[in-house]
């Protein structure tokens, strides 16, 4: 089985550090998600960046519908490969 990696979108940095820690109490995530400053394309002002939690799931046991619920509650989404 290949390693699964999740991807939550969200709107600040603030948000993204909250919903990794989320992660660890209501997933059960051991391993620290890597947060990941994304620039929209074209914009240069760091108010514009989204943030990005990546969660690696090699075991594959994270609920795909439940991480996007979570990021909803966040202003965010899970984004689909």
């Amino acid at each position: 089985m290949s390693d699964v990696r999740h991807v939550l979108v969200l709107p600040d940095r603030d948000t993204a550090e909250e919903v990794a820690g989320e992660l660890h109490d209501r997933f059960g995530v051991t391993e620290e998600p890597q947060l990941v400053r994304d620039a929209l394309a074209g914009e240069d002002d760091a108010e514009d960046a989204q943030w990005l939690v990546v969660v690696e799931d090699p075991a594959a046991r994270l609920d795909s519908a439940a991480l996007d619920a979570l990021a909803a509650e966040y202003e965010g989404w899970l984004e689909v490969p």
